[in-house]
C-alpha cells in the first residue's frame, strides 16, 4: 500500500528553486509512496482569537486535508536564517487547537534549497526544531541541504545528475522511514 505523503512548499513563488525540487523528488518517488502537493498560500496568519467554535474555512479545510496523509515532505528556502513566514504560519495552524493537532506522529523529511552554498542549513534546523515538538518523527539521514539551485535546472528540469542521485537516495530513504513509522 502506497504512504500518502503531503507536501509542503515553503515558497509561494511559482518557479521557486525550492517548487523544482520538491517537483523533481515527486518524479523520483517509488510507488511505495503517493505524494501530493498541499498548497498554503492562502492561509489566514493564526489568530488564536480566530479559533472559535467557526474558525476560518481555510483553516478547517486545511485540517481536514492534512489529516489524510500518511506523512509530510517539508521543502523550504530560508529566509533570514529561518523558514518563511507561510510555512510557519501552516505549522501553526495545523497544530491548533490545542490537543488536537493534525501533525502528531505523522513521519517527515526535510529538504532545504538555497541558490547559496548553505542550502538553507539554517531553515532546515530551524524546521525541525518545531517537528521535534509536533512529535513528527523526521528523518535524519540523509541530510538534505540543496545549494547552488540556480545552476541545477533548465526550466523545470533537473540537469544534474549528481544531485539527482542524490534525491534519489533521499527519496527512497524516506519512503522506508515513512513506512516504519506508520500508525
Amino acid at each position: 500500500m502506497a504512504r500518502k505523503i503531503a507536501v509542503l512548499v515553503g515558497s509561494l513563488r511559482k518557479d521557486s528553486f525550492t517548487r523544482k525540487v520538491a517537483k523533481a523528488l515527486v518524479q523520483l518517488a517509488p510507488p511505495t509512496l503517493e505524494l501530493e502537493f498541499v498548497e498554503i498560500g492562502e492561509l489566514p496568519l493564526y489568530n488564536q482569537d480566530l479559533e472559535t467554535d467557526n474558525p476560518p474555512p481555510t483553516w478547517t479545510e486545511f485540517r481536514q486535508t492534512m489529516a489524510k496523509f500518511d506523512g509530510v515532505l517539508f521543502a523550504t528556502p530560508e529566509y533570514n536564517r529561518s523558514v518563511p513566514a507561510c510555512l510557519k504560519n501552516a505549522i501553526d495552524v495545523g497544530s491548533r487547537p490545542y490537543g488536537h493537532s493534525i501533525w502528531n506522529g505523522k513521519p517527515a523529511a526535510v529538504v532545504s534549497v538555497s541558490p547559496g552554498n548553505l542550502g538553507g542549513f539554517g531553515a532546515n534546523h530551524h524546521l525541525r526544531q518545531s517537528l521535534v515538538f509536533l512529535n513528527m518523527p523526521a528523518m535524519q539521514m540523509p541530510e538534505a541541504y540543496v545549494g547552488g539551485a540556480a545552476k541545477l535546472f533548465d526550466g523545470d528540469n533537473l540537469v544534474n545528475d549528481d544531485t539527482r542521485k542524490f534525491l534519489q537516495t533521499f527519496i527512497d530513504t524516506f519512503a522506508a522511514w515513512a513506512e516504519r513509522h506508520a500508525d
